[in-house]
């Protein structure tokens, strides 16, 4: 279940990260809100699930996840450049991730 937590912390900071975008510097009400509630949400399960897994692989996983969604939908909602060295970067951080779950 931790690890499912986890996961899920992950995908709530790519949600926060990118409503960043959409808070117009946090002078949309809307956005903001939303923002700021994925933000709350991400740091809780977090939280809760280093109350099993160990610390540094818990956080590393989340900051990991988060960075890898992040790009993902800057390259897809924003036309960020997805260049060869960027997106081998991007591998080279999911294989940080499959490398610290298999060993914790």
């Amino acid at each position: 279940m931790a690890w499912f937590l986890l996961f899920l912390a992950g995908v709530l900071e790519i949600g926060w990260a990118v409503g960043l975008k959409y808070t117009d510097g946090f002078t949309r009400p809307i956005p903001t809100a939303l923002t700021a509630a994925s933000m709350v949400a991400s740091v809780v399960l977090l939280g809760i699930a280093v109350r099993t897994l160990p610390l540094g692989t818990a956080y590393a996983i989340w900051t990991g996840i988060g960075t890898v969604g992040t790009v993902a939908l800057g390259i897809f909602l924003f036309s960020e450049p997805a260049t060869a060295v960027r997106l081998i970067c991007v591998g080279l951080i999911v294989a940080g991730i499959a490398g610290l779950k298999a060993t914790a």
